[in-house]
C-alpha cells in the first residue's frame, strides 16, 4: 500500500486485500471507502470479502463504485455525507487512489 494523504481526515491509496485491513485499523483509520466496482481487474478481490475484514477490525466500510472516465457526481455527494457523518480518518481505495482524489474534490464543491 502506498497512502497518500490528502487532508488530515482523508487519504487514498490503489488496491487493498484483506490482509492489508490490520495495518489501516493500527494506523488509526476509521473508515474505508471503495471506489473500485467489482471484477474490474484481475486478482482483485471482492468489495464484499474487504467489507467483512474491516467490520472484524470495527472500521465502516463503503462501497462506492466508480468507473474510469465518469462523471460520478452521485458519487460525490455520497462521499461528502459519508465525510459529514464520520469521526475520524478515512482511507479510500480504488485502481491507484487517482479516482478517490477526484471524488473528494468533486464532494468538496458539491452543495448541499
Amino acid at each position: 500500500m502506498s497512502i497518500r494523504s490528502i487532508d488530515n481526515n482523508f487519504s487514498v491509496t490503489g488496491q487493498i486485500k484483506q490482509a492489508d485491513i490490520p495495518a489501516i485499523a493500527d494506523a488509526g483509520y476509521v473508515a474505508i471507502v471503495c471506489m473500485r466496482p467489482d471484477k474490474e481487474g484481475f486478482f482483485q478481490p471482492a468489495f464484499d470479502d474487504i467489507r467483512a475484514a474491516a467490520e472484524a477490525r470495527n472500521l465502516a466500510a463503503h462501497y462506492l463504485p466508480v468507473v474510469p472516465g465518469s462523471m460520478p457526481v452521485d458519487a460525490a455527494k455520497q462521499l461528502k455525507q459519508i465525510l459529514r457523518e464520520t469521526e475520524g480518518p478515512i482511507l479510500a481505495y480504488c485502481a491507484s487512489g487517482n479516482r478517490c482524489t477526484m471524488v473528494y474534490q468533486m464532494a468538496q464543491q458539491a452543495g448541499g
